[in-house]
């Protein structure tokens, strides 16, 4: 197989200085209601990178779950690669690849954990079964086997038989606060569109068009 023959031409449609919002957040929200829109599949899916205390970068897929002014917001374990990353080095990156679009939005900011009640909303609003998951799984730690997390799921379905099941204190959620939106829409001949917003001093925005 030949890997040098999978190319094609990106014809989903341009981007142009007056078709942008004045923030990204904004912009940001279009994009992924057209994304909704467009049948893609897993549309909040995002590849957050990390860079750990000695300097290894990582990736990893997980999902946003609410975006506003104030940032992207996604949850995870608190004992789990990413955070233990995160912790060492708060400076992130996240990636949505929303290629049945021709486009992809990169984000570039610091991360923080979110508040325990934002987290606790959350999780209440989970499925059971997922709920039980997040007190079963020691996130990144190594195991056996898979029977062995399975066992301690039903364990923890046990033990939570009835009522509300509380909020793990090793699990919540993080913001990350956008210094940087790149918005890319691919184009003919690979002449893409690409706009950067760049969080000013001020708290404004600053729009840069940059060559593809």
């Amino acid at each position: 197989m030949n890997y040098e023959d999978f190319r094609r031409e990106y014809l989903a449609g341009g981007l142009s200085r007056e078709m942008l919002a004045p923030d990204p957040i904004t912009q940001f929200q279009q994009w992924l209601e057209q994304a909704v829109a467009g049948g893609i599949k897993d549309p909040t899916a995002m590849v957050l990178a990390t860079v750990d205390a000695d300097g290894t970068p990582w990736q990893r897929i997980v999902l946003l779950k609410e975006i506003d002014a104030r940032g992207f917001v996604f949850y995870t374990n608190y004992g789990s690669r990413k955070a233990e990353a995160m912790a060492a080095n708060n400076r992130v990156s996240l990636h949505f690849p929303w290629n049945m679009l021709d486009r992809q939005v990169i984000v570039g900011g610091q991360v923080s954990k979110i508040s325990m009640a934002e987290s606790a909303r959350y999780f209440l609003s989970r499925p059971r079964e997922s709920q039980l998951a997040a007190w079963a799984s020691r996130q990144s730690q190594r195991i056996g086997a898979r029977g062995m997390l399975e066992q301690e799921w039903g364990k923890m379905k046990r033990k939570f038989g009835e009522g509300d099941i509380p909020l793990p204190d090793f699990w919540g959620g993080y913001r990350v606060v956008p210094e940087s939106v790149e918005f890319w829409q691919g184009g003919a001949h690979r002449l893409h569109d690409r706009f950067l917003y760049r969080r000013e001093v001020s708290g404004g925005w600053e729009i840069e068009q940059l060559q593809p």
